[in-house]
């Protein structure tokens, strides 16, 4: 059995910037290859799970997301980062492109692209790890021994400090992706 991260992408690894699609858009957060390398080097498989409905709205296409994880997988690559798979969500109950209407079980909060991982790259959930900007990035902590990290600020202020407070079952804030991998890391250690 592996071990894995399960990230989001828009405001975990890159920028949230609205709907992202082009590659001179994408911006690094800072710390974040510090901490996939971090969180790499502990063995961890890299695994991005993104919600897409850019795709659906008509804003982009999916040829243009797969370009773009593309070139955001390489660029990783380069600096010693490998992603082991993105898996994503292109649906929308009310989308703009007809190809992409319909209520889903792949677009977060609901599981189906965390179970699609799991399945294929036999992760151990009670040595796994979610981490996003938004509480639905670690949905799959209400049904299962994972563990998650809701980081940053854009997520609602209310669930923010309710994570603080411990309100929400295995899920814990940090400022950041590098903040959150050294905690994973130095859990580990203990």
């Amino acid at each position: 059995m592996n071990k894995a991260i399960f990230l989001d992408r828009d405001g975990t690894i890159n920028a949230d910037k609205h709907y992202l699609h082009r590659i001179e858009d994408f911006e690094f957060l800072p710390g974040v290859i510090e901490a996939l390398q971090k969180l790499q080097s502990a063995g961890y498989l890299m695994l991005i799970i993104t919600n897409q409905s850019g795709i659906a709205r008509g804003f982009y296409t999916e040829d243009d997301f797969l370009k773009l994880k593309c070139w955001m997988c390489e660029k990783l690559s380069l600096l010693g980062v490998k992603i082991t798979d993105v898996l994503y969500c292109p649906h929308l109950p009310d989308a703009k492109i007809e190809k992409y209407r319909r209520v889903c079980n792949c677009r977060k909060p609901a599981l189906g692209l965390f179970e699609q991982a799991i399945e294929k790259y036999r992760i151990d959930l009670s040595q796994s790890w979610c981490i996003g900007d938004k509480i639905r990035d670690c949905s799959l902590v209400e049904k299962s021994e994972c563990r998650g990290f809701l980081i940053g600020n854009n997520e609602d202020a209310a669930v923010i400090d309710d994570v603080k407070k411990g309100k929400y079952r295995n899920v814990r804030y940090a400022d950041n992706l590098l903040q959150a991998a050294e905690f994973i890391i130095g859990e580990e250690k203990l």
